[in-house]
C-alpha cells in the first residue's frame, strides 16, 4: 500500500497542472513567481498531490470552484518545499466558510470555573478533528497580502505539522533527539519572552496570541517566518535560523517583505 501512495503520488507530482489552475496560483499568489523555477516546480507537484487526497466541502452556502481549492492548497503546500512529506497525514476534510463563523464552546477560567458562549472565528483544527476550519474571505487575503504577518492557511497548517509528532507540543516531526533538544531550547526562550512582553504590555513583533501556548507560538511563528523574514531574522536570528532549519527555506530570497524593514526593525 505505500508503494502504491508513492507511486500515484509520483505520477500525479509529473503531471503538467492543469493550465487554470496554474492561472489562479499566479493571480492570486503573489509569492509564486518570485519563487525559483525549481521551487515553483516543486509546488505546483505538491498542489496536485493535496487535491487529489484531500476532501473539499463548501459551508453556509459557499459554493466550492477550483480558486477556492487551489489557493488554499497553494498556500498549505507552500510548508512541504524541500522535504520529505506525507501531505499532512492528519488530515483529510477541508471545511471551508465564506467568512467568519461561530462556534459555540466551554472555556476554562480558573479552579472550577468555566465559562460557555460562542466564539467568532476565522479558521480552526486539531489533532484528532481530521478537520480543519477556513474562512474564505480570510484565506484569499492572506494569499493577497503575503508581507503583512498574517496568514491564516499558513497557520492552521502550521498546526497541522505540530500533529505530526502525535502531539499538539508546538514542535513539529524532527528527525533526531538533538533536533528536538535545540528546537526546544531555542522555543522555548522565545516562548517565555514574548509571554513575559505581553504581560508588560511591550511592543511585539511577533503576534501575542502566540503566547497562548506553544502550538499557538509555532503557528504564529510560521506566519512570521514566511511573511517579513527580514524582521524575523533581524530581531530574533535564532528562532528564524530554528524554523529555517526546519523548513529547508529562507524566504527573505522571494519575499515581498520592503527591504526597509530591517532598518526599521
Amino acid at each position: 500500500m505505500i508503494f502504491l501512495k508513492q507511486w500515484r503520488r509520483q505520477k500525479l507530482r509529473s503531471q503538467p497542472i492543469p493550465a487554470a489552475w496554474q492561472s489562479i496560483i499566479l493571480r492570486n499568489l503573489p509569492f509564486f513567481r518570485r519563487l525559483p523555477s525549481e521551487d515553483q516546480t516543486e509546488l505546483l507537484g505538491h498542489v496536485q498531490v493535496f487535491l487529489a487526497e484531500k476532501h473539499f466541502e463548501g459551508c453556509d452556502g459557499l459554493m466550492l470552484t477550483d480558486e477556492i481549492r487551489v489557493t488554499i492548497a497553494a498556500q498549505a503546500c507552500l510548508l512541504l518545499l524541500h522535504r520529505k512529506t506525507d501531505y499532512y497525514p492528519e488530515l483529510i476534510s477541508i471545511l471551508v466558510y465564506p467568512s467568519g463563523y461561530s462556534t459555540y464552546e466551554k472555556r476554562h477560567l480558573e479552579g472550577p470555573i468555566w465559562e460557555e458562549g460562542s466564539k467568532d472565528q476565522l479558521g480552526h483544527t486539531g489533532r484528532r478533528l481530521q478537520v480543519m476550519v477556513l474562512a474564505w474571505d480570510a484565506a484569499k487575503y492572506g494569499a493577497a497580502n503575503p508581507s503583512d504577518g498574517k496568514n491564516l492557511v499558513l497557520h492552521e497548517f502550521a498546526h497541522q505539522l505540530d500533529f505530526e509528532n502525535y502531539a499538539t507540543d508546538g514542535a513539529p516531526a524532527l528527525a533526531t533527539k538533538a533536533e528536538y533538544r535545540a528546537w526546544a531550547r531555542v522555543m522555548n526562550r522565545e516562548f517565555k519572552a514574548l509571554r513575559a512582553a505581553e504581560e508588560a504590555r511591550l511592543p511585539t513583533l511577533l503576534d501575542t496570541y502566540g503566547a497562548q501556548d506553544p502550538a499557538e507560538f509555532f503557528a504564529v511563528s510560521t506566519e512570521m517566518f514566511f511573511e517579513r523574514p527580514r524582521a524575523l531574522r533581524a530581531q530574533h536570528p535564532k528562532l528564524y535560523a530554528e524554523l529555517a532549519r526546519f523548513f529547508r527555506q529562507d524566504p527573505v530570497q522571494y519575499s515581498a517583505e520592503s527591504v526597509t524593514t530591517d532598518s526599521d526593525a
